[in-house]
């Protein structure tokens, strides 16, 4: 699972999910690139299933990076606790995805095995994305 080492702070605000992303909307990498047209949290798990997809269809064959990573952690109350006696434990780390993100990025493969291989990994992601090459 990927997650922090270590944090200043443990438990930290929601905030809000409007704008575009600033930073990592454009292929700095490889070839060819995923990436998010809507926002929303892309939690740790998620990650690791869309890397597996994405590893197991191209065979390992070319280089892949990953160009998010969850430092945001969600928090969530046990089952059957009342309200009240503050925020909850810590449940998951998610990475915040605001439209316009490379999510991941594949060089040393075909086109079509890099679209297919994010097709399939796409499955897996919570947020609607789109096939992106380097021009």
């Amino acid at each position: 699972m990927l997650q922090p080492k270590k944090m200043k702070y443990r438990k930290m605000f929601k905030g809000k999910r409007a704008g575009l992303s600033l930073r990592a909307n454009s292929l700095d990498f490889g070839e060819f690139g995923l990436k998010a047209v809507e926002c929303g949290w892309f939690t740790s798990r998620q990650i690791e299933a869309a890397r597996r997809t994405i590893t197991h269809h191209t065979k390992r064959a070319g280089k892949m990076w990953i160009r998010i990573f969850p430092d945001k952690p969600t928090t969530q109350k046990a089952a059957g606790v009342k309200m009240g006696g503050g925020k909850g434990d810590i449940k998951e780390y998610v990475a915040v995805v605001r439209p316009g993100r490379v999510l991941f990025e594949i060089g040393g493969v075909s086109e079509e095995m890099a679209r297919e291989a994010f097709r399939k990994a796409a499955y897996k992601i919570p947020m609607k994305t789109v096939f992106v090459t380097k021009e």
